[in-house]
Order: structure tokens, then sequence, then C-alpha cells
């Protein structure tokens, strides 16, 4: 970036989704040192890791690519919603998910809320685990944007490639995933487009346009929905079982409750 503009200023924040505290410490840091907040990628993330419980005590995946990324965006709502607020502004959330959400990876519920405290050890684990965490990425962002008509939210899937999130994968995982992405892989340069067209395409209904609460394959391509991603009970109750688990860790952390978390049900 700074080839290209010499002028730009970039700040590195670092920040451990699967910790709580950690993207609590990155949001102070954030909000110390920016006024405004435009455009807000989640994009980091996890993919088919072992089992294992996050510090906070959550399945490790659902903790990092869901449930860290929803403190984070709260916690910084309030500087998007100024944002907002601006003359001339256009605040968006993009917010990465996959595929692998419609495929029968997901679990039978969609997502296990009984289990997200457990290692939710299973036949192909790792990958259901990874899948049901891309469900809520593409559900929470439906979600806030009904929540927070203000700033508009999408989830994009960015593509198949190899970016090191398959970096400690085992020979059989690497093979079925060489195997089963002929033909599909896109290169990291192209991975970026449909998250960088989310951000800049007009705002509408319209092809070629971003409508907020949709989910985008590459690039800016509605797909059929699935049943799950239609399932606004589902969501709903992501939702509630996420403002639950935000306020709770809030108060144990000596925080004070910012707001009381409304309920997402639809009407």
């Amino acid at each position: 970036m700074k080839l290209l503009n010499p002028q730009v200023q970039i700040r590195f924040i670092p920040c451990d989704l699967s910790d709580l505290s950690s993207v609590r410490q990155a949001s102070n840091r954030i909000a110390a040192k920016v006024s405004r907040i435009d455009l807000f990628f989640c994009n980091a993330g996890v993919m088919a890791s072992p089992a294992g419980l996050s510090k906070d005590g959550y399945e490790q995946q659902f903790a990092t690519n869901h449930l860290g990324h929803a403190l984070l965006i709260d916690l910084l709502m309030p500087v998007l919603q100024d944002t907002a607020a601006l003359h001339g502004s256009d605040v968006r959330i993009i917010i990465t998910t996959s595929q692998a959400a419609a495929t029968p990876l997901v679990p039978k519920r969609g997502i296990d809320f009984s289990s997200l405290k457990t290692e939710q050890r299973m036949l192909a684990g790792r990958w259901r685990r990874y899948a049901q965490s891309k469900l809520a990425n593409m559900l929470y962002a439906k979600a806030l944007n009904r929540q927070y008509p203000c700033v508009t939210t999408v989830s994009v899937h960015p593509g198949i490639g190899y970016t090191g999130l398959q970096d400690k994968f085992n020979v059989l995982d690497r093979f079925v995933m060489w195997a089963t992405t002929i033909g599909k892989r896109s290169s990291v340069k192209q991975l970026a487009w449909n998250g960088l067209w989310a951000a800049t395409a007009p705002r509408g209904p319209a092809k070629g346009q971003v409508q907020g609460g949709e989910y985008y394959e590459p690039v800016g391509v509605r797909p059929k929905p699935t049943s799950y991603y239609n399932n606004t009970a589902l969501e709903d109750e992501l939702w509630d079982w996420t403002q639950e688990q935000l306020e709770a860790w809030e108060l144990r952390a000596g925080l004070k409750v910012r707001h009381s978390f409304s309920s997402s049900q639809h009407s």
C-alpha cells in the first residue's frame, strides 16, 4: 500500500479474535486512534482447526470466526454510527464467510447452540465446526443490517485458494482440498476482489449493486439462498445468543454494559 500511495497511514493493532480480552484491548486502541470508520472488514479467521476451546470457553472456530468479530463490531459500533451520521458517508461492514455454509457439512440444526461451550467432537468435526461458524457469519450479517440500518452489512465468499489457512492441514485434508477444488481455485489477489466489490459498488437492489444483509459470491453474485440462510428463527436465535454471551462477558470483565441488547425477533 505504501508503494501505491506513500501518503497513506497504516497502523497495525494486534488482536486475537479467540480471546475476548484481546478483542477489547484492540477496540480500545482503535477507538483511541480514529474518529471515523467507513469500512470494516471482518476477514480474519481459522479453518478446519483441531477440536479445542477458546480462552473464554467456547468452541475454538466459533469463538474466532464469529464471537470475536461480534464483540469487535459491538465495541466499535458507536464509531460506526457516528460516521454514518456524517453528511455523505457510506459506512459498510463486510464479513468474510464461505460456501461451506451452504454444504451438508453444516450441522443438522444449522448451529448447535447447546454445545458451543464444548469441543463439539464429531465425525468430520473440524470441517463441520468450520461450516457452522461460516453460517453464523452469514446470518449475523443479516441481523446486523436489520439492527443497525445506518450501516450496510453484507457477507461475502472470497473464493477458493491457498492463503496460509491450510498450512497445518494433514496430508489427507490437503489431498481432498486439492482434488475437490481443481479448476475452482483463485489467486490470492483474486480472493480480494469480492470483498473489495462489496466495499465499493453502489448500494441498491439491482444486479451489480450492494444490498445490505445479502450474501455474495465472486464477484457480486447472489446465489440461490439455502434453507438455513432463509431461516429467520435461526437468525434470531443466533443474534440473541450472541448478545447474551457478550453481555455476560462484559459483566464478568467488570465493564459497564453500554446498552440493553435488543431482541432480533421478526414481526
